[in-house]
């Protein structure tokens, strides 16, 4: 991620792992709650729902209820991994950066029209054997990058295949993850990598 999407304070990681849609609608779900209480008034509801809605990470959502008794369950605290569904990466022109630690879902969807994209794996949690990957690209670069051991190939439905580099395993240790990539790039480029510990 972004040092633009992270606090200044010191988080833990699961403060920095991307929120879902329905994480959003619990924190509202509290937020309303409290202003029908009178913790909050209504003024200050809207600018927290405003702030809820577009929130990006588990951290800035935590935030906003930090005051408010009934935090939900599912905003993990301390070390704890959330695991979202589906994560999304999407930009036209700004840099997107998915790295650190993060809990690797089934899929990830990243789109780029001049951007670019980098998804580092090198630091994740993933506990599915298989992770589906949709990249595309008009003139933007979409980067992954890969901890020893996974193993990453080209799905069989990718177009412009020659603007696809993969220079990760193909077959991945066992117990770890393959990445399987589906890459649509027009004038851009898709790179896979491997990251190489120093020996």
């Amino acid at each position: 991620m972004t040092g633009a999407e992270q606090s200044p304070a010191p988080v833990s990681p699961a403060g920095t792992a991307r929120a879902a849609d329905a994480d959003r609608e619990a924190i509202a779900e509290i937020l309303r709650v409290a202003a029908a209480e009178g913790r909050i008034d209504f003024e200050e509801l809207d600018d927290r729902l405003g702030q809820a809605y577009s929130a990006k990470t588990y951290g800035e959502l935590r935030a906003l209820v930090a005051d408010l008794p009934g935090q939900p369950a599912l905003l993990p605290q301390h070390d704890a991994v959330p695991e979202p569904g589906t994560l999304v990466l999407k930009t036209k022109t700004p840099n997107i950066k998915q790295s650190g630690r993060w809990a690797v879902p089934r899929r990830i969807t990243a789109e780029t029209t001049t951007g670019f994209i980098t998804i580092d794996f090198t630091q994740a949690a993933c506990a599915h054997r298989e992770v589906a990957v949709e990249a595309v690209t008009r003139s933007g670069w979409i980067r992954l990058i890969l901890p020893e051991g996974w193993a990453a190939r080209i799905g069989p439905s990718s177009t412009n295949t020659s603007h696809i580099s993969n220079k990760a395993a193909e077959t991945a240790d066992p117990g770890a993850p393959t990445v399987i990539v589906t890459g649509h790039p027009a004038t851009g480029y898709i790179k896979i990598k491997q990251h190489r510990r120093k020996r």
